[in-house]
C-alpha cells in the first residue's frame, strides 16, 4: 500500500494442557509454552508497530502467591523488549540455581510470566495515544482469584458510550480513548455476577452469551481469568478473523493461520477457522468447547484481510492475490492497447508483488495465445530464426521503482517536505525507451494518492515513458471503516475528493448540501444509525467519471505525460475472496448499525471542516 493506513492488532492465545514437566522432557525445555508464544506474536509481526503485550495465569497456585502478571511494551521493537525482560529473569534465577532450567516447579515460581495461559497482543493503534498504557492486554484485579480479568483484542466498537452509559459509569480521559476500556467494564461486570451465582463454577459461555450482543463492532478477543478460564470470541459477522488449533499439548488461537502453521509446523487442515459468533472456552481443567455465544449474522468477513493486512504465505491468502491480479488482466490489456512489446510491468510497493503475479500470468496468457494464433497462421511459411523470435518473445518486467528504506522526512515545513518525498523511492535509469514504453505499474490500494502524487509518478516521469498506468488491486476506498482498520474520515479519501470534484464540475455540488441536512436531521431524531446517506453522493456519477478525476488528482502539474488509473471491480473482488465478502469500505453496505451512524458523522465532520474521527 503505498499510502501506508494502520494495520490491524493482532491476538495469540496459548493454553498448555500439560504440566511443565512434560515439555521438559518432550521438547527439552520449560520454555516451551512461552517460545511458541513468541513465536505466534512475531509471525504476526505485520500486525503490530505501536507496542505489545503479554499476560500470564498461573494454575494452583497457594494463597498469597501472585497467579496473574501482565507486562506491555511501546518501544519500536516491543515484542523483542518483552521477552528480554523474561530472558533476563530467566538469567538471573539461573546465576544463583545453575540447574534452574530442569526443575519445572522452581521455574513456575521464579518466573512470573511461565503460566499455562498465555495472552500475547500485538497494536497497532486506532484511536488513543502510542504508549504502553494504551497497549493490551488490559487487566481488572480483584482480591477474588476469578474475579481478576485480562483481555486483549483485535476491534473497534462503535458504541462505547452507551456501553458506559448501561453501567452507569462516567468515562475518564483514558476510558473515552479506548474501546477496550468499555469492553472491559461490561465483562467484568458480568463475570462478577456470574461468580456471585456460583463461585466455584463460573458460567463463562453464560457471560459471553450476555454481553457479546451488546457490543456494536467486528472484534475477535482472547480473555483470562484468575482462575485459570480461557476464552476466545468472534463477531456475529466474523469481520475480524480467528484461527485455531489443539493437540494433547496445547490449545492456541491467533488472528492468522499461517503464524500457528509455521509455529506450531501443523498442515493447513489442522488450524481450523473460529467461526463467526462462536467461542473457544477452555476451563480451569483443562477441557474445553467451540460454542456459540451470540447467533451469528450474514458473514462479512474483511476482504482487506486477503488483500494486504494477513501476511501471503498463507496459500489461500496467496492464492487470492494472485487472482485479485489476474483479474485485472482484461482492463490492462485494452488500457495499452494490447501493445505488450511496448509496455512495461512493475509494482509498487513490495506487499503487491503476488497481485502483480497475477498480473503478469495474466498477459502472459494472452501472448501465449497470439504466439499460437501467429505460428498456425504461418502454415509452412517459416523458418527457425522467425520461429525462434516469435518463442522467444517475454512480458516485459522490470524494478522500475525500488523504496529507499533509509529515507525519513524529518523537515516539517510544506515545500521541503514535499521535496524530500519525491525521493522515497528510486527509480531504475535505462529501464524505459523514452516515448516509447508505456509503464504498468500496480499497487495493492489507493487511499489518499498522496504517495502515488508527491512521489512515485513524479519519480517514474523521470523515465519519460509514453505513458503510466496506475492499476489497484482492489476496488475504490469510498467509505470509512470503523471495525479495526483506522480509516475514519472522509477527507482522507482520493475517491470521495474525485466524487465531489466530479460534482463540482457538473454544478452539482448543492447536493453536499442537502446531504448534509439530511443527516443532520437524523442525527436529531436519533436515526443517524439506519442509512448511509452519503451513498447518495456516489451514484450521482459513474465509477468512470470518478476514477478518470482519481488520474487527474494524483497527476502533478506540467507534468506532461498522461496518467490512467485501474480499480478492480467489486464483482471481480469477490470472485477472487468468495469468503471474505465484507466491502463497506467499498460499497458503504455496513454489517452493522453503527457502520452508518460512522460514515454519516465522518460526511458532517467533512462538510463542518472538523478533522476529526467519525467514532
Amino acid at each position: 500500500m503505498s499510502d501506508p493506513i494502520k494495520h490491524e492488532c493482532g491476538l495469540a492465545f496459548i493454553r498448555l494442557r500439560k504440566p511443565f514437566s512434560h515439555y521438559l522432557k518432550q521438547h527439552g525445555t520449560v520454555m516451551w509454552g512461552l517460545n511458541k508464544l513468541y513465536l505466534l506474536m512475531e509471525k504476526q509481526h505485520n500486525r503490530g508497530q505501536d507496542g505489545a503485550g503479554i499476560a500470564a495465569v498461573k494454575l494452583n497456585v497457594e494463597a498469597g502467591y501472585p497467579f496473574m502478571h501482565r507486562m506491555r511494551s511501546a518501544e519500536p521493537q516491543a515484542i523483542s523488549a518483552l521477552f528480554k525482560n523474561i530472558a533476563d529473569e530467566v538469567d538471573e534465577v539461573c546465576r544463583y540455581n545453575p540447574d534452574a532450567l530442569k526443575h519445572p516447579g522452581l521455574m513456575k515460581g521464579h518466573i512470573k510470566f511461565l503460566g499455562e495461559l498465555l495472552l500475547g497482543h500485538l497494536r497497532y493503534g486506532t484511536q488513543g495515544k502510542n504508549n504502553a498504557d494504551f497497549c493490551h492486554p488490559f487487566v481488572k484485579r480483584n482480591t477474588v482469584p476469578a474475579r481478576n480479568l485480562a483481555l486483549a483484542g483485535n476491534f473497534n466498537l462503535v458504541n462505547t458510550n452507551e456501553l458506559f452509559e448501561k453501567l452507569g459509569i462516567i468515562p475518564g480521559t483514558f476510558q473515552k480513548q479506548s474501546d477496550l476500556a468499555a469492553m472491559m467494564e461490561m465483562v467484568h461486570h458480568y463475570l462478577v455476577e456470574a461468580d456471585k451465582k456460583s463461585p466455584e463454577n463460573v458460567d463463562i459461555k453464560a457471560v459471553l452469551q450476555e454481553v457479546l450482543p451488546q457490543f456494536d463492532g467486528g472484534f475477535t478477543v482472547g480473555g483470562l481469568t484468575g482462575d485459570g478460564l480461557g476464552f476466545v470470541f468472534r463477531d456475529r459477522n466474523g469481520i475480524r478473523p480467528c484461527y485455531y488449533y489443539i493437540d494433547d499439548e496445547v490449545i492456541v488461537a491467533a488472528s492468522e493461520r499461517a503464524a500457528i502453521r509455521t509455529t506450531f509446523n501443523v498442515a493447513e487442515n489442522e488450524v481450523k477457522e473460529l467461526m463467526p459468533g462462536n467461542a473457544l472456552i477452555v476451563q480451569p481443567d483443562g477441557h474445553y468447547e467451540i460454542a456459540e455465544v451470540i447467533v451469528p449474522g450474514e458473514r462479512r468477513a474483511c476482504s482487506f484481510e486477503r488483500i494486504y493486512f494477513s501476511r501471503g504465505s498463507d496459500e489461500k491468502i496467496y492464492k487470492e492475490r494472485k487472482a485479485l491480479g489476474l483479474n485485472l488482466s482484461e482492463q490492462v490489456l485494452k488500457a495499452i492497447d494490447f501493445d505488450l512489446k511496448n509496455t512495461i510491468f512493475s509494482y509498487i510497493p513490495n506487499t503487491a508483488e503476488v497481485a502483480f503475479l497475477g498480473l503478469h500470468k495474466g498477459m502472459q496468457l494472452y501472448l501465449n495465445k497470439i504466439k499460437t494464433e501467429r505460428i498456425l497462421s504461418w502454415g509452412k511459411d517459416y523458418d527457425e530464426e522467425k520461429l525462434s523470435e516469435m518463442i522467444n518473445r517475454r512480458i516485459r518486467v522490470d524494478k522500475i521503482a525500488i523504496k529507499d528504506v533509509k529515507m525519513r522526512t524529518f523537515i516539517t515545513e510544506d515545500a521541503s517536505r514535499n521535496e524530500m518525498v519525491q525521493h522515497v523511492y528510486d527509480i531504475t535509469y535505462g529501464t524505459v525507451r523514452p516515448g516509447i514504453d508505456t509503464i504498468v505499474v500496480i499497487d495493492d490500494s489507493i487511499v489518499r494518492g498522496t504517495t502515488l502524487k508527491e512521489s512515485i509518478i513524479k519519480m517514474l516521469s523521470r523515465l519519460k515513458p509514453k505513458k503510466i498506468i496506475v492499476v489497484s488491486s482492489c476496488p475504490q476506498i469510498r467509505y470509512p471503516d470503523c471495525y479495526g482498520i483506522d480509516m475514519s474520515k472522509m477527507g482522507d479519501f482520493i475517491a470521495f475528493n474525485a466524487a465531489v470534484n466530479v460534482l463540482k464540475d457538473k454544478g452539482q455540488e448543492s447536493l453536499l448540501d442537502e446531504l448534509w441536512e439530511k443527516c443532520k436531521e437524523l442525527k436529531e431524531k436519533n436515526l443517524l444509525h439506519t442509512e448511509n446517506v452519503v451513498k447518495q453522493l456516489y451514484k450521482s456519477s459513474t465509477i468512470e467519471e470518478i476514477t478518470n478525476k482519481i488520474a487527474e488528482m494524483i497527476t502533478p502539474a506540467d507534468l506532461g505525460i498522461p496518467v490512467q488509473v485501474i480499480f478492480q471491480s467489486i464483482e471481480d473482488l469477490h470472485k477472487a475472496c468468495p469468503n471474505n465478502l465484507g466491502d463497506w469500505y467499498f460499497t458503504g453496505n455496513y454489517p452493522t448499525p453503527g457502520g452508518n451512524r460512522v460514515v454519516n458523522q465522518a460526511f458532517m465532520n467533512y462538510m463542518e471542516g472538523k478533522n476529526e474521527r467519525g467514532y
